[in-house]
């Protein structure tokens, strides 16, 4: 979220901005759920096809992993 947060605030400040293979990177690597929910706080890259589709596929990827690691935490299975 912090990151799509500050390319929008870079963005109107026509500063030097995050590269979108950054911001994608960032999504898949630190949690889709904040990449998802900084592109409709700060309605940034929502209509761009490869945020649009790219974006909500690493959330579920983070509910599925997350939701994977609380199971095998909560079943015993990892000690």
């Amino acid at each position: 979220m912090l990151f799509f947060g500050l390319d929008k605030l870079l963005a109107k400040t026509a500063s030097r901005r995050i590269s979108e293979k950054t911001l994608l990177l960032l999504s898949f690597a630190l949690g889709g759920m904040g990449a998802l929910f900084g592109m409709v706080l700060f309605n940034h890259k929502t209509s761009k096809p490869k945020f649009k589709y790219s974006v909500p596929i690493a959330a579920l990827l983070t509910l599925i992993s997350g939701g994977a690691i609380l199971y095998f935490f909560v079943s015993g299975e990892i000690k």
